[in-house]
């Protein structure tokens, strides 16, 4: 039976109560501030979910950059399944991602454990930190110890999850073969209000899905019913196998593929370069 990407608040405060489940889960605050990249980890020094692990956009999800690969590259491989081994997560164990930004950053892990490197036990907190202080859940100041960090050999990367930009770049010409879809705000997707690349606009073909679009009020994720509906409307009678989701550097694109997961529509795969990348060449097509 395929696990649910979404854990609720209770059902993690009860798994972390049972003394056999708590072992086999590891939790990982994934706070993140674009804007002051060092918040999330002082957010996480001062309360997180007892246990939790910090995991840091740039230093822990993402890679070198070198100026042509967008502003979140995907780390090495081998240095990632170090980082998984430090924090003591097994082929079995259950690796529950949180933040405060509605899951945008918790996916990125989330996403990286299940299709890049096919660790399959993996979920995102639905709710996040803010439902986690809802239910009144314990939160502590500790630094959890790292564990071994020598790497178990149980991961690769899944090179079919991943789109590269020769990809992209290919699909403008047989557009049949692969359907972007923007996770950005309708302004930057527009070309408009651009804040964190240099150009403004985006890829030719793409469709635009906010990934708050996939969000209910309160801040979690919609009924997967309703996200169904939503994106069965967006994208018609478009094999989900080729849709290909982009945003600004490849991380809230992850919300809305999980959101997809959600939705019982799985197969779709991610650009991890997405915008930042594609705007660093510009011999390549863009839509304002």
């Amino acid at each position: 039976m395929e696990l649910c990407p979404l854990i609720s608040a209770t059902d993690l405060a009860r798994r972390l109560a049972d003394l056999p489940l708590r072992g086999q889960t590891v939790v990982v605050d994934c706070r993140f501030n674009l804007g002051d990249p060092d918040a999330g980890e002082r957010a996480w020094q001062q309360g997180h979910i007892p246990g939790a692990y910090y995991a840091h956009l740039d230093r822990d999800l993402s890679g070198l950059k070198t100026g042509r690969n967008g502003r979140h590259p995907l780390p090495d491989a081998a240095a990632f399944e170090r980082t998984l081994a430090s924090w003591g997560v097994r082929p079995d164990t259950l690796v529950v991602a949180y933040d405060d930004a509605g899951g945008v950053f918790a996916s990125r892990l989330w996403w990286m454990l299940k299709h890049w490197m096919g660790h399959a036990p993996a979920a995102v907190l639905d709710g996040g930190w803010q439902h986690w202080l809802q239910i009144k859940g314990h939160q502590d100041t500790h630094t959890p110890m790292a564990r071994a960090s020598q790497g178990t050999g149980s991961w690769a990367p899944h090179p079919s999850a991943v789109v590269s930009v020769e990809d992209v770049e290919q699909s403008l010409t047989t557009p049949e073969r692969m359907q972007l879809l923007d996770a950005r705000s309708p302004d930057r997707f527009q070309g408009q209000n651009e804040t964190l690349d240099p150009i403004g606009g985006h890829i030719p073909g793409a469709l635009n899905r906010f990934f708050k679009d996939n969000l209910q009020s309160n801040g979690c994720f919609k009924p997967a019913a309703r996200l169904k509906d939503e994106f069965i409307a967006l994208l018609g009678t478009r094999p989900i196998t080729r849709v290909v989701h982009q945003c600004g550097s490849g991380v809230t694109a992850c919300h809305n593929l999980l959101a997809m997961e959600v939705a019982g529509l799985p197969g779709s795969r991610l650009y991890p370069g997405s915008w930042s990348e594609w705007c660093t060449d510009p011999s390549r097509p863009m839509t304002r």
